[in-house]
């Protein structure tokens, strides 16, 4: 239930990830994709295909011909791949049979499946199309892998489950932030009509045994249920819900162990001076759309509080809408970027969709070994180039765009010119300046785009030219008035 880990960003529409797109035209050659035979895909007026597979476009269609360059990459199944490693990793606190994995999925989903299974309503913001892709308005590129959660609990092929995926959002451009990223979910099941006399608790009790046990300091001051906070579901009683509850933490705490056991070992191969202090975690009562009761888990490292997942008893609705209304259990979901970051000390997102082998040869063997795990070395770090581009906004906060429409403002709109131009050498896009003119109402805005580039020192030459196409595009696409 990966959209745990982005729930909060559905509910405010604030928090998705930014995108790679090569640079088009003469300065394609050096650091993007520029021909749409290279993405293995076609598009027409009225078709896009992709890795053979055809949908009709229409009005709804916004995705960008660079992103489709992405979709068969498959980071998170590329051996000796970070993205790859961490999931391997977390996988290994799961094993099968009682959990099967899932890492297969193809990105293209329905809006029912995206959506509408999991409850959204028509007016929610995340399926405005300043946030998501689409191919038209019944498909879209998956924005969270519980896209395939109503799918895999209607399966029923196992008593719990891994997904591991590509999702893809719209959303503002620095260095944690992508348009293509990876999330994990897993679910942990059990079925009052095959569990011994029916006893819920009494079988998630015995499997909690089973589970591997730590000596971690965990802080969960809180009650595994709260009439208000953290309500019990009127379909289970309560020593139901505390019983997978705390099956899911001892689960979840496991994962915590594991990783960043392994962080600090590579920290410490690195730093010897490395600051080693014992591992603590914390739950923290959150609210979810698909959980109740839940929480979120929190790790102390390195001086600070970190986020680290999001989790809960599955709401026993989305077992009823899905074939299976005598199952009850829990549900998690977690960043892959985010914890491998962390785990290798990674410090730009745009490093994971990196082809240099200065970056790719530091994770050889270690998905064969997880003890060969280490933390990542810096090739260089190349100069940034900022550059301000002001402008005024019509004073409807509207603009013409393509075929003579009008196009509400927003500033994902900003983000995805600047990435369509610039592609992997924006860094950075912040706005710095915002006012509305006292007289005339009309507001002007000023951004800071920071062109850096993995690879090599931009020349100012070079950025200039960029920011130019840049400044070009803004005109033509929202109608803005440079100043």
């Amino acid at each position: 239930m990966s959209s745990l880990t982005r729930s909060k960003r559905f509910s405010t529409g604030s928090e998705a990830l930014a995108l790679f797109i090569g640079l088009s035209n003469a300065t394609s050659r050096r650091w993007g994709p520029c021909s749409p035979c290279r993405y293995n895909s076609t598009t027409s007026t009225d078709t896009f295909t992709i890795e053979g597979k055809s949908y009709p476009k229409d009005s709804w269609h916004n995705l960008p011909p660079n992103i489709t360059f992405y979709i068969s990459r498959r980071l998170h199944t590329t051996k000796d791949h970070p993205i790859s490693i961490t999931r391997s990793i977390i996988e290994s606190r799961f094993p099968s049979p009682t959990y099967k994995y899932h890492n297969k999925f193809f990105p293209i989903v329905t809006t029912h499946q995206n959506f509408d299974s999991l409850g959204f309503p028509l007016d929610h913001p995340g399926r405005s199309k300043t946030d998501t892709y689409y191919i038209n308005s019944s498909t879209v590129l998956r924005t969270h892998t519980s896209a395939h959660q109503a799918d895999t609990f209607r399966l029923n092929a196992s008593e719990g489950f891994l997904i591991s995926a590509d999702v893809y959002r719209r959303d503002a451009i620095d260095r944690s932030h992508y348009p293509i990223f990876h999330q994990m979910e897993g679910a942990r099941m059990w079925d009052r009509r095959t569990v011994p006399n029916g006893d819920i608790a009494a079988a998630v009790w015995a499997d909690i045994e089973r589970l591997p046990k730590h000596d971690m300091k965990v802080e969960d001051p809180n009650p595994p249920t709260h009439a208000e906070r953290n309500p019990l579901q009127k379909e289970h009683r309560r020593e139901e819900a505390e019983a997978i509850a705390a099956h899911l933490k001892r689960s979840l705490e496991g994962v915590v162990v594991e990783i960043f056991t392994r962080a600090k070992r590579a920290a410490l191969a690195a730093d010897p001076g490395f600051r080693d202090e014992p591992l603590r975690v914390r739950w923290i009562e959150a609210y979810f759309p698909f959980t109740s009761p839940s929480w979120e888990l929190e790790v102390f490292w390195q001086g600070d509080w970190l986020e680290v997942l999001g989790c809960g008893v599955v709401k026993q609705s989305l077992f009823t809408n899905a074939g299976v209304p005598d199952q009850l259990g829990w549900a998690f979901g977690i960043g892959l970027e985010r914890i491998a970051m962390l785990l290798f000390e990674i410090p730009d997102i745009r490093l994971f969709w990196s082809k240099d082998p200065r970056f790719l040869d530091q994770f050889k063997g270690v998905s064969d070994n997880f003890n060969n795990l280490r933390k990542f070395v810096p090739v260089s770090k190349y100069p940034a180039c900022y550059k301000d581009v002001a402008f005024w906004l019509k004073s409807s906060s509207s603009a013409a765009g393509g075929g003579g429409k009008e196009m509400e403002f927003h500033e994902n709109d900003i983000m995805e010119i600047v990435r369509d131009v610039a592609g992997d050498v924006a860094e950075d896009v912040r706005m710095t300046d915002s006012f509305t003119h006292p007289k005339t109402g009309r507001r002007s805005m000023c951004y800071r785009i920071n062109y850096r580039s993995l690879e090599r020192t931009l020349t100012n030459e070079e950025a200039n030219e960029v920011h130019e196409r840049v400044r070009g595009k803004l005109v033509e696409k929202l109608g803005v008035e440079l100043r």
